[in-house]
């Protein structure tokens, strides 16, 4: 176990005060909107990106997934970089690898190029975003500061889905679809230019890097996405779908095995032991699905059915990135008073409910009468959900351990957000050839010549046969989106329990981990270390190894 007396290493992590501690958190929620706008933006650029790079239909989203996939699959990883080798200095790089890749991204002249440029940036995004928000837990004291410095960021990180549409649409239709990409280089270079002068470095840790834990957790996750698209294509029954998620489970049971023999793994398993961080992953994991099919089929509808201009289809989403804003701030104001559980619940409900009137879109719905009332509910209960969230998993955990501890709620959401897209798209794509398969005989009924000749071109239903179909397999992945967020509503009813402590944490009372103490030393590591820890009663001599954690010396 580390010393409690302070040193000029933990010197650099006692928390700032004043105006250098705002323009800190405005670069560290700057990195974090670039990163998390990332993996919307592209969205709008979908239908453009198609016709000038030659992508299917059904291989469109590995645009989304290329990034999404080694995003959440190494941010583990990212997060016990910044703790071994130091915050700042990893923060930095993982900016620079993400400028380089967006500008592959936009000289991209092949599918395969813009799939390996959205790869790189989801690396260098998995190095900077839990990095980013290991920052704010040493950079802020725990109580009503970090309080407010979370509910910013996590403004920016829900937030940020919406206005990368916005962005999205802007470039698209003013520029050209490659400028979503060229727009990043700009921004991160501001960044790595601002980040030494405001952000301190942190305290080096020793450890080693948990390679074989990061490629099998990635590979695995790739594989089962993999399964879930190829069934949407080929059906349940292909060999290549079955090898997939044979290799899925091969992969992802040897990280667990891995994880829990390593020394210093990337997932500490103990974590999971807490049942309050348990079910805040179980709620991330659900609630990031439903978000990313929700932007993503939303889009395509507004676009491909209302007919709406890339600009016009981003201005569409903005009323959700407000109300995603106002929840959050109305979350962070009192949580302190009546606690997470109640913001977690209702929230989830929230969301069911918006994604449930979602399920009634049909080719005749319109915006207004159809869209906006859904999204709005939808983007609240979003909004009271991640302040909750973001503090439920990392409240009470010591500073050593918090990129470990924010690598893994990251995780949660991309990868979530992953494997919830490809299920949907599956319900999607299955939903879509049933319907096809009626519309089929009333298009060859009543098309004109012209129609028909497209229709042999490209294999696809077109005008409002082609609107009927895309129109039914949204409202059926909606029905699963819906679903995705009833889990999150139950896991908050039944798993999370709101103690004291937990409380008192929220309030600032108290000693607190990483927090410092009156004159401005650092407080003991090892305070407050049992209300982010399982009881010693209840583990077993000798325990530490088995569940993945270093044993204290």
């Amino acid at each position: 176990m580390t010393s409690s007396h302070a040193t000029p290493h933990q010197a650099a992590e006692s928390p700032k005060t004043g105006r250098g501690s705002g323009i800190a958190l405005l670069v560290i929620c700057s990195c974090q909107l670039m990163v998390v706008l990332d993996i919307t933006i592209v969205n709008i650029a979908l239908p453009h990106i198609q016709s000038s790079l030659g992508f299917s239909t059904e291989n469109l989203s590995w645009v989304i997934n290329a990034y999404t996939l080694t995003f959440g699959g190494l941010l583990l990883l990212g997060g016990r970089l910044g703790d071994i080798l130091g915050r700042r200095r990893v923060f930095m790089f993982g900016v620079g690898l993400f400028v380089f890749a967006s500008l592959l991204g936009g000289l991209s002249q092949e599918s395969w190029q813009l799939l390996a440029a959205r790869s790189l940036q989801g690396v260098g995004g998995a190095i900077a975003s839990p990095t980013a928000l290991s920052l704010i837990t040493t950079t802020f004291r725990e109580g009503p500061a970090r309080n407010r410095a979370f509910g910013v960021f996590a403004a920016v990180s829900a937030g940020g889905s919406a206005i990368g549409l916005l962005a999205g649409g802007v470039l698209v239709e003013w520029l050209d679809w490659r400028w979503i990409f060229f727009v990043n280089i700009p921004i991160g270079l501001l960044i790595v230019l601002a980040t030494p002068r405001y952000i301190r470095e942190s305290e080096r840790h020793p450890g080693h890097f948990d390679l074989i834990g990061a490629l099998t957790a990635t590979a695995g996750m790739v594989c089962l996405v993999y399964g879930f698209i190829r069934a949407s294509e080929e059906g349940w029954s292909d060999v290549l779908t079955l090898a997939a998620f044979a290799a899925a489970v091969v992969l992802l049971a040897l990280f667990v095995a891995v994880e829990s023999r390593s020394r210093q793994p990337i997932t500490p398993l103990w974590m999971f032991r807490d049942r309050n961080r348990a079910g805040t992953y179980g709620m991330m994991l659900s609630l990031a699905a439903a978000m990313f099919g929700m932007f993503f089929f939303l889009t395509l509808f507004v676009q491909n059915i209302l007919n709406f201009s890339p600009l016009k289809a981003g201005l569409a989403f903005l009323p959700v990135s407000a109300i995603i804003a106002i929840g959050a701030g109305i979350a962070s104001q009192l949580l302190p008073k009546w606690g997470p559980k109640p913001f977690m619940v209702t929230g989830a409900v929230l969301a069911a409910v918006g994604l449930g009137w979602l399920t009634q879109t049909d080719v005749h719905s319109s915006y207004l009468g159809s869209l906006l009332g859904p999204i709005l509910v939808f983007g609240l209960g979003m909004g009271l959900q991640f302040v909750s969230l973001t503090l439920m998993a990392v409240s009470g955990v010591q500073p050593k351990e918090a990129g470990a501890a924010s690598g893994i709620l990251n995780t949660t959401q991309q990868v979530g957000g992953s494997l919830g897209l490809s299920i949907l798209v599956t319900v999607f794509g299955t939903a879509s050839r049933n319907e096809a398969t009626d519309q089929v005989p009333k298009f060859l009924a009543d098309a004109t010549p012209a129609q028909l000749a497209e229709f042999r071109r490209t294999g696809e239903l077109p005008g409002q046969w082609g609107d009927q179909v895309l129109a039914s397999g949204v409202s059926q992945a909606f029905i699963a989106a819906a679903a995705f967020a009833v889990v999150a509503a139950l896991i908050a009813l039944i798993v999370i329990q709101v103690r004291p402590s937990d409380l008192e944490r929220l309030r600032g009372d108290g000693a607190m981990p990483g927090a410092g103490t009156p004159d401005g030393e650092p407080a003991a590591e090892t305070a407050g270390a049992a209300a982010s820890q399982p009881d010693p009663a209840e583990r077993p001599p000798g325990s530490d190894a088995r569940e993945g954690r270093p044993p204290e010396r």
